[in-house]
């Protein structure tokens, strides 16, 4: 049993698979006209949002933590113009923080993360509290995402981490 940074981690790591597919089973039902839609959320539609998540969370920071480089990527990117895709991607990418942060050593957690800023700046902030930062960025899309949901008067899951506490092995 893992204790401390690794144990709150893969928490956080387990979270966000389980409020990941809750979202993304919430959208699959979405008709393409609101999924494309522009609902003012900060990249405008479901669609750029998740793209958004897809960018930052999977081919920036993931990168980051686990090849120590900083990609050129823009915040806005469409990576995946597919919703299918864009659904597996997001799967898949969440699944992959788990087994990283099983291999970071105990050290690790109080050392920094050193890369590169979208601007060229190298950087250099707190290992652990950067990573908070990954999980804290997809709960505030996801809650994005939910709102425009509810806006446009669809269902929408619960995502809140003690659903997750109380029922983990409930998508």
């Amino acid at each position: 049993m893992s204790t401390g940074w690794t144990a709150h981690f893969d928490l956080l790591a387990g979270y966000n698979v389980w409020a990941t597919a809750r979202l993304l089973g919430a959208v699959r039902g979405l008709p393409e006209d609101d999924y494309w839609r522009d609902v003012g959320l900060f990249f405008k539609s479901i669609h750029g949002t998740l793209n958004h998540l897809l960018v930052g969370e999977h081919h920036l920071w993931f990168v980051r933590f686990a090849e120590g480089i900083s990609p050129k990527v823009a915040l806005d990117a469409e990576l995946e113009t597919d919703r299918a895709q864009l659904d597996a991607r997001l799967r898949e990418g969440a699944a992959r923080w788990a087994p990283l942060i099983a291999s970071f050593s105990p050290e690790r957690w109080s050392g920094t993360l050193d890369y590169t800023t979208m601007r060229g700046t190298a950087a250099s902030l707190p290992f652990a509290a950067t990573l908070a930062h990954v999980f804290n960025h997809g709960t505030h899309h996801r809650g994005q995402i939910t709102a425009a949901l509810t806006a446009l008067g669809q269902p929408c899951p619960e995502l809140d981490l003690v659903y997750f506490l109380q029922n983990p092995s409930k998508p």
